[in-house]
Formats: structure tokens, sequence, C-alpha cells
């Protein structure tokens, strides 16, 4: 059995400011077929960490559910060029108003390979210190900025809410602790 795969070409469906969308051909032996896929330039999110060990969060809307969703400050590194951890820093400025003297890679995940090629970078922050927030766009206009405690971090790793992806792993890489029963 043949266990190569190589895409031989794509075709660009869709663009947009955000994404786009090619199909692939993929050669798997002397067979092709076809897969589409969600190709993004990356992106970033951040677990900042207050002095009172709080971790910093958005709320703000999301049209894909239609409501308004609770995360940790991330962003699409949009910036051509801009290593993973400016367009951190800038996120963090830009979403929740504070900067931070400490940064920690925490990993870089795979959201959904079976569909996109997005990976998202993940930093933790300490040694935080406000400034002026720079919120761009309607949803993160209309946002608000909320710190939860550990106790409330705890309860959410446990809760049956849903929760996305990158907060949970980045909550459980740092507070993986706070899921044990003991």
């Amino acid at each position: 059995m043949n266990d190569s795969f190589h895409v031989e070409g794509a075709e660009v469906l869709f663009c947009s400011y955000v994404f786009a969308v090619e199909r692939r051909t993929v050669r798997h032996g002397g067979a092709t077929f076809e897969r589409d896929v969600a190709v993004h330039p990356g992106a970033v999110a951040v677990l900042a960490i207050n002095d009172q060990g709080e971790v910093g969060f958005i709320r703000q809307y999301r049209a894909s559910f239609d409501e308004l969703l609770l995360e940790l400050p991330a962003g699409t590194q949009d910036v051509p060029g801009e290593p993973a951890l400016e367009t951190a820093k800038r996120e963090l400025l830009e979403e929740i108003g504070y900067e931070a003297a400490q940064w920690t890679l925490l990993g870089r995940f795979m959201n959904s390979p079976g569909w996109t090629d997005q990976v998202m970078t993940v930093y933790e922050a300490r040694n935080l210190t406000p400034s002026e927030r720079a919120p761009a766009g309607p949803e993160e206009r209309s946002s608000s900025v909320h710190w939860l405690s550990p106790a409330s971090i705890r309860e959410a790793l446990r809760s049956a809410n849903a929760m996305d992806a990158t907060t949970a792993l980045a909550l459980h890489r740092v507070f993986g602790t706070f899921v044990d029963e003991s």
C-alpha cells in the first residue's frame, strides 16, 4: 500500500479579508482526489494574567454563533512579516488595553486540520501595565473586558457549556490542575 500523499495543485474558490478557500488536488498512489481547504495566515491568542492571578478576557459579538462570546484576546496575523509575538502584543493592547513585560510561548495549535491550515500561536503574558485600548472593528468597539478569578476559570473549565478551543487549550495548559477532581 502506498501511503504517499502530495498536493499537486490548488484552485482559489473564494477570498475574504480573513481567509481564502482553495480546492486542492491531492495525489495518492495512482489516483487523485479533491479537498477544499480554508487557507488562513495564522492567528495568535494571549492568556493575560494580572498580579491577582486573574485572566483577562474580551466579551464580543461573533456572527458565526450570533451571540456574545467570552474569549482570550486574539487576532489574525494579518500584517505581512510581523512575528507572532508582535501580533500578540498588538492584540493585547488593542483588545483589552494592556502591555506585558513577560511573555511565554504556550504552544502552537492546529485549529481544525480537517478543513483549515490555520495555526494558532498562544502566549502567556504577565507583569501587565494598563494602557489605552485601541479596539478595531464594530465587534471590538462594542466589546467589554472581563477578569476572571481562578475559581471562575475552574468552574468554566468544568461546565458543559461550549468554549472556544483556543481559550480551553490555553487555560488547561496553564491552569490544568484546576480540572482535577481532588
